[in-house]
């Protein structure tokens, strides 16, 4: 979950920054999850680069294992 007060392109920065350490689809799940919540609480010209993120997760979490 992003915690309360944090700032959601610096967020999405970081979480860009790690994509290839996450590999479990747990892992995966939960940033999805964390992003579609985001996305949601974004103004609507900052929701670009997060439903571009979304979509490279989805991507990722179809091919990971378990």
């Amino acid at each position: 979950m992003i915690p309360a007060g944090i700032d959601s392109i610096a967020w999405m920065q970081q979480l860009a920054g790690r994509l290839d350490r996450l590999v479990t689809r747990a892992e995966l799940t939960q940033a999805l999850d964390d992003v579609e919540y985001l996305i949601d609480a974004l103004d609507p010209e900052l929701q670009g680069p997060a439903y571009q993120l979304a979509e490279d997760l989805r991507r990722r979490l179809d091919r990971a294992d378990g």
